[in-house]
């Protein structure tokens, strides 16, 4: 069996499982005496869905047939399937993963992220949603990076802060290299926003107030988030150098944490110690 007819045949048995864990009852479907079907029937669903039930049972059967993103939505919509099982689908159909339905985004932090966050206290650690806001960070990264707590949402912002703060600049001795970097990143995890009023907003915004950014935001540069060392030049402590990665949060896709360890060059976790005593 081809790749393509086993992915077809694979939908077609979960969505036959999740339509026989609904009950009737849930959608104002009166149950007789005479019923056998325990779930709902591929015609209710079918209805619900508003798809042909000829079409929706060559679905569950695996046939070859095509189906739209429209299509797929509503089944979800009626099999109330979460964003990990609408994920599966529309892989199984050969469809683009979706974006997370706006009302199920989370942008709050679980309390177990943040008290893994302030345990690394040796450690810096910052936050950043969908828009690169910055929405959390420890003790420490305040200490390394500037107090967080003193600055505005818009200079929160991770990219703003990056091409517009003055500060920022100062820190990072390789600061050209880091912001095409981080732009091309930027550029990379927010294309699908493109047409989003607060994306159109925030790019003229920094087009408008950096140089360097209307400069090199057409250059069309793509990249992935990489691991790394960092450089800093710390005004108290001196020169910092750190290991960084960023980790994804699982259950909330769009947090990512963006971790930063001490190494033992000029002294750098001494330093740390230092600062965190400050």
């Amino acid at each position: 069996m081809s790749i393509e007819k086993e992915k077809k045949k694979q939908l077609g048995k979960f969505l036959k499982s999740k339509r026989d864990k609904l009950s009737p009852i849930d959608f104002g479907i009166t149950i007789g005496k005479r019923r056998k079907t325990s779930g709902l029937r591929r015609e209710e669903l079918a209805q619900l869905a508003g798809v042909g039930l000829t079409w929706y049972t060559w679905l569950e059967q695996g046939r070859d047939i095509q189906v739209s993103t429209q299509v797929l939505e509503s089944i979800s919509r009626v099999l109330n399937l979460n964003n990990e099982e609408r994920k599966h689908i529309y892989l199984l159909a050969n469809h683009q993963i979706p974006l997370e339905r706006k009302g199920n985004v989370e942008n709050s932090l679980h309390p177990v992220v943040k008290n893994f966050i302030d345990h690394l206290e040796d450690c810096p650690v910052y936050v950043t949603n969908e828009k690169w806001d910055i929405i959390s960070w420890n003790s420490i990264a305040c200490k390394v990076f500037g107090d967080f707590t003193k600055m505005s949402e818009k200079e929160r912002n991770a990219v703003w802060r990056c091409f517009c703060s003055v500060e920022y600049k100062s820190l990072l001795v390789n600061w050209e290299d880091h912001a095409k970097r981080l732009l091309a990143q930027f550029r990379g995890t927010t294309n699908r926003f493109i047409g989003e009023e607060w994306f159109g907003n925030l790019v003229n915004d920094l087009k408008n107030n950096s140089r360097e950014f209307s400069q090199w935001w057409g250059d069309q540069e793509i990249s992935g988030t990489p691991i790394g060392e960092k450089e800093i030049r710390h005004p108290y402590v001196g020169t910092l150098f750190m290991e960084h990665m960023t980790l994804q949060v699982y259950d909330s896709p769009d947090l990512k944490l963006t971790v930063y360890r001490p190494l033992e060059k000029e002294d750098t976790i001494k330093k740390v110690k230092k600062l965190l005593n400050k």
